[in-house]
């Protein structure tokens, strides 16, 4: 049997990890005071789509602290490969990745309406992502 390709590859290191993660902390800090929003505007969809960049970014920096490299192909999908691999919880975190990706062009390009409870659960799996690569590059 083949293995599945992870598909197109960046090379990164640990100076890149830590960037990418202060980013999906930022992103995910910022997307809890969106959903959170009481203004009227429907601000679901953008704490989602917030969410997505935050375990975009959290994957990328688990992967390029453990593993040197992190997914840069079209597909995001290609990135769960890579991420089942970042240790103990790497299966947990492509989960969670996975969960979001269901969500993402929803979120992105409105293509659906990104109701509340979408919305919430997004955060959850984004926070499952950003906390276990916080736990990655403490470890290292």
């Amino acid at each position: 049997m083949t293995p599945r390709s992870t598909g197109r590859t960046q090379e990164c290191g640990r100076a890149p990890a830590r960037v990418r993660l202060t980013q999906a902390r930022s992103f995910l800090d910022v997307a809890e005071l969106v959903i959170d929003d009481q203004s009227g505007l429907d601000t679901d969809g953008v704490a989602a789509a917030l969410a997505v960049l935050a375990g975009i970014a959290a994957a990328d920096a688990a992967c390029c602290f453990t593993l040197g490299l992190r997914s840069r192909g079209q597909d995001h999908r290609q990135a769960l490969q890579l991420v089942a691999q970042v240790g103990a919880d790497g299966t947990k975190l492509a989960n969670a990745l996975g969960r979001l990706l269901d969500i993402k062009d929803g979120a992105h390009y409105g293509a659906v309406f990104v109701g509340n409870q979408t919305a919430r659960a997004a955060l959850r799996h984004a926070k499952v992502l950003v906390e276990g690569a916080e736990v990655v590059l403490r470890r290292g």
